[in-house]
């Protein structure tokens, strides 16, 4: 299964580090489950979630890691997104890398990702 990604605020995910695992963002918790985007599907979300805000992360998840929690769900547009039901393991994270604001006002992603 292809990598799965988390667009994280830095203080979250530093409070995610100290407990061992990442619980959710608000949004999360109030859905019930933790929003991942795939890697066609982060740059859209980060324009639409997550525009002009700073000191943001990118988290970068093994799927498989996650078992039978993880599902694709139709979402935005009836595309299917990857929802975490549980806690995310930080053994299931490969990366994490900044998204730091360029002068367009848009997230920068690292390679690899589609820009936006």
């Amino acid at each position: 299964m292809p990598l799965i990604y988390k667009i994280c605020p830095r203080a979250l995910w530093r409070d995610a580090e100290r407990l061992g695992r990442f619980t959710g963002a608000p949004v999360d918790v109030a859905d019930g489950f933790i929003h991942f985007s795939t890697a066609a599907q982060v740059a859209e979300t980060a324009a639409r979630h997550f525009a002009g805000q700073d000191d943001l992360l990118l988290v970068a998840v093994e799927g498989d890691r996650l078992g039978e929690a993880l599902r694709y769900e139709a979402s935005r547009g009836g595309d299917l997104f990857p929802h975490l039901y549980g806690d995310l393991p930080l053994s299931a994270v490969v990366s994490v890398e900044e998204m730091p604001l360029g002068q367009n006002g848009r997230h920068s992603f690292p390679e690899g990702i589609p820009p936006q």
